[in-house]
């Protein structure tokens, strides 16, 4: 920096003293009042030069000091706005792009109501969707007793899951080249069509169809609410709306359970969907009228061929076979059919062939690719995606097979089973606060993604100590600690794609985190309920008189009614091991989760502020500005 500093000294001195050729060829030596008066302009420029030098990279400095020789006879800044230009478009600031800081300034406006407004409605939405993963759980019984449909039970719950992570990917791309306004309220619709559909379901088929057609919806929705968020408040301040933003998502995902228990023991498991619609409705239209379409880079009208090419079609045609056959297998698998089963194989196959070939699409046809390779290569792109991989997994196992451990062995009801939970949801409502705040007052991100699994290793690994008849001070703990640590990490991949990505690829960016989320806690789902079977025909298998497979197919609500009471005792001691080592396998994925954190790239995020106040004040040396 001292050498930084001196140039522009010696340059002022050689500008001050150096002869100026005049239009007869001959030279003159400045006056004492014109060396006072360029002096004095050149002090008023001095600052603005200083602070650009100190803030932005040597090769992106807007005006250099060194560039004024002692033998030039003006100040020649006639080629500077094209060295300008060219460093805007060669380099990319490490946080994002100027120009979406330029539009967050500009609508950051919380004082006003339509702000909040439009904020809380896009929570409300993602509560919503949220909610929707889970709330039927404890509804499935009902639904089964009125449809007579015990073998469509596992459909209820994989049809919502499976439509939202096979289009959450080409929500990406429409985000990417369509209007955001028009592209997030059509998914509040399509995601308020499907739940009108399951709540008016005259038979089992309609439920799952609209069960299906609300997937859809919510994927564009978990995409569409991060980017609502974007153009309206600056990366600086997005931490804590980030981290309100990962509350609101936690805190649907655990109670889900609890209020759909509350629906089918009050009135009627169809309100699990109902309640979609007067909250969804109001959430609609606030959005409709006060969410502003973003300034988009203007565009050449495209034909309908174009459109469709734009959504990368062959990628797709591989892709959504490819997903929904994974997510198939590990549905099946171990409960409709055996593991070595042709038809569980099949599907194998067909999603490792699928993926393979969507993959290469993606390399050979990167300008249309729904994945480009220069993104998921990105270090802190690739390391965040594992991270929610993982973290979705050790979640799912927590807040899925938590209510069956107090149904099955401490005996509770499915509504008990949602309230014991109470604890795992206050505390991801404190620490997704805390994780918010701290994220924007340090400006790094990573600090909580270290802590979010390396707390809640620690709580999953304890929850595996259970036994029966522990005491509630006990599970109370463990529970706290889990997600305490949980509600560090809800939403930091978020905050990272963000500062990482230029602003076209965000959408893309999201939409890849999102998916890892969504396949995460479908893959993992389906994991912990084999560990459940396998472990409990193990367990069990050695007694006689009792018929293991049949324990299995009980399920944990009915448990203490249908087994003898002579085997009730090893009946739930084999279910409380069969649980503590679903919690054993949550810990491990919290400790993958913890290396995948480790790997990400250190961005502070206030820099955004600071490089923008240097642009700004860069402009206003340019020729234009200058009234040269």
């Amino acid at each position: 920096m001292a050498d930084t500093a001196a140039k522009p000294t010696a340059g002022d001195n050689a500008f001050e003293n150096r002869e100026v050729q005049t239009s007869n060829s001959s030279t003159r030596t400045l006056t004492p009042r014109e060396s006072d008066e360029r002096q004095e302009k050149k002090s008023e420029e001095k600052p603005a030069e200083t602070e650009i030098s100190s803030e932005e990279p040597k090769e992106k400095r807007t005006i250099q000091s060194s560039a004024i020789s002692p033998n030039e006879s003006q100040l020649d800044v006639s080629k500077q706005p094209e060295v300008d230009e060219k460093a805007d478009l060669e380099g990319v600031p490490p946080t994002g792009p100027p120009i979406e800081i330029d539009e967050a300034e500009e609508n950051f406006k919380p004082k006003t109501v339509s702000f909040w407004l439009v904020i809380l409605s896009n929570f409300v939405a993602m509560f919503l969707v949220a909610l929707d993963r889970t709330i039927i759980a404890t509804a499935i019984p009902r639904i089964t007793d009125e449809f007579q449909s015990l073998g469509d039970i596992g459909w209820y719950g994989s049809a919502y899951m499976l439509t939202t992570a096979a289009s959450q990917l080409v929500f990406g791309r429409i985000y990417k080249f369509y209007d955001l306004r028009t592209s997030f309220l059509s998914s509040i619709l399509i995601f308020e069509i499907g739940s009108l559909i399951c709540g008016v379901a005259p038979s089992s088929p309609v439920l799952i169809a609209g069960r299906a057609i609300a997937g859809v919806g919510s994927a564009g929705i978990f995409t569409g609410a991060m980017m609502v968020m974007i153009p309206m408040i600056p990366l600086h301040k997005r931490p804590m709306f980030q981290g309100i933003f990962g509350m609101v998502f936690g805190l649907a995902s655990v109670i889900g359970p609890l209020v759909g228990g509350g629906f089918t023991g009050t009135v009627t498991w169809r309100w699990c969907f109902y309640i979609n619609l007067p909250v969804g409705g109001v959430a609609f239209m606030f959005l409709f009228f006060m969410l502003k379409a973003p300034k988009r880079q203007p565009q050449q009208p495209a034909t309908l061929y174009q459109h469709f090419k734009r959504l990368d079609p062959l990628g797709t045609l591989f892709f959504l076979p490819s997903i929904v056959s994974l997510l198939l297998a590990l549905e099946w698998g171990g409960s409709e059919y055996e593991w070595n089963d042709g038809r569980i194989i099949a599907l194998f196959v067909v999603f490792g062939t699928g993926f393979i070939a969507f993959a290469a699409v993606q390399v050979l046809m990167p300008k249309t690719a729904t994945v480009p390779l220069r993104i998921i290569k990105q270090r802190t792109m690739l390391a965040g995606a594992f991270f929610m991989l993982f973290l979705a997994g050790s979640m799912m196992l927590a807040v899925y097979y938590l209510p069956i451990w107090f149904q099955a062995v401490q005996g509770a009801d499915p509504v008990d089973s949602g309230v014991y939970t109470i604890p795992l949801v206050l505390s991801i409502v404190v620490s997704s606060i805390i994780s918010g705040g701290m994220t924007q007052k340090i400006g790094y991100y990573v600090p909580s993604m270290i802590l979010c699994p390396s707390i809640m290793s620690v709580g999953l690994g304890l929850m595996s100590t259970f036994q029966p008849g522990i005491s509630s001070g006990h599970w109370i703990g463990y529970q706290f600690l889990t997600g305490f640590g949980l509600g560090f990490g809800m939403q930091t991949v978020g905050l990272a794609v963000q500062a990482v990505l230029p602003k076209e690829d965000v959408s893309t960016g999201v939409s890849i985190s999102f998916f890892s989320q969504q396949l995460g806690a479908a893959v993992f789902v389906s994991v912990g309920q084999s560990i459940l079977s396998n472990m409990l025909v193990s367990e069990l298998s050695d007694i006689p008189g009792l018929p293991a497979q049949a324990i299995v197919n009980t399920g944990a609500t009915n448990l203490h009614n249908a087994v003898p009471a002579e085997f009730l005792n090893v009946v739930v001691r084999a279910y409380n091991y069969a649980c503590t080592r679903i919690f054993l396998a949550g810990m491990g994925l919290s400790l993958a989760t913890l290396v995948c954190a480790l790997c990400m790239e250190w961005r502070n995020i206030k820099k955004n502020k600071k490089q923008q106040r240097a642009k700004q004040r860069a402009s206003q040396l340019r020729p234009g500005d200058m009234g040269a």
